[in-house]
């Protein structure tokens, strides 16, 4: 069957996580227990209509919970551009020539197409991907974004100006983390098939609570912990 946008109904409990989105740089990072000591790099992708501010808390969390994370430097993101592109890509051999290792990708939401192209193109630099509720599978309608998509580029959702194909899973472990309450991606869009990811996880929370309730960045945190071994 094939998915469908989430009712507006669900899309409508979205919005009042997006003043938590808005001050995510100034909200408190709260103690941690157990950290890592390795250091573990981590390059976070924001979604559409953001930038790097909207990932302030889930990254800052990353840095207390002892791996060293980055934003994206990628401006405010608009969509899938080559411009943008060049910026993730530049941003990310920049990193891996400075830490001298491999750099774990998180995406949100359209950032974590950002993320799997990534890993596409450049595997040896990448330890592992994670996205978190991004439409990387299925149609590119099944959601409630594209129209606004649309509105604001310069071409179709589904006909982008770059030539990969985020569903191809890349050559290094790959985790979809996804939602049943997502209220504005499709569930099946955001899990992918088996063939396009490693591991699949479900998180209940929101689509626009992924990196901006504490409760969730607590659960992405975990699962990076458990899945990032498993990519080295």
């Amino acid at each position: 069957m094939t998915a469908k946008a989430p009712p507006i109904s669900l899309f409508l409990r979205e919005l009042p996580y997006t003043a938590q989105i808005v001050a995510s740089p100034f909200r408190r990072v709260k103690p941690l227990g157990q950290t890592r000591a390795d250091g573990a790099p981590v390059l976070v992708f924001p979604g559409i209509l953001s930038s790097d501010s909207s990932t302030s808390l889930l990254r800052r969390t990353f840095n207390a919970a002892g791996y060293h994370s980055y934003p994206s430097d990628m401006g405010f993101v608009t969509g899938i551009t080559p411009a943008a592109f060049a910026k993730a890509e530049a941003r990310l051999l920049h990193l891996h020539r400075e830490e001298r290792r491999k750099v774990a990708l998180v995406g949100w939401s359209l950032g974590g197409l950002y993320a799997r192209v990534l890993a596409q193109r450049l595997p040896e630099c990448v330890s592992m991907v994670m996205t978190l509720g991004s439409p990387f599978s299925g149609s590119r309608r099944a959601n409630n974004a594209w129209r606004l998509y649309e509105a604001i580029n310069n071409h179709k959702v589904d006909a982008p100006d770059l030539p990969d194909d985020p569903s191809v899973k890349p050559p290094v472990h790959t985790v979809a983390v996804w939602s049943a309450n997502d209220g504005v991606i499709a569930p099946e869009c955001a899990k992918g098939a088996p063939d396009e990811r490693d591991v699949e996880i479900e998180v209940p929370t929101k689509h626009f609570a992924f990196g901006a309730q504490r409760q969730s960045i607590d659960t992405i945190i975990r699962i990076l912990d458990e899945q990032l071994p498993a990519a080295l």
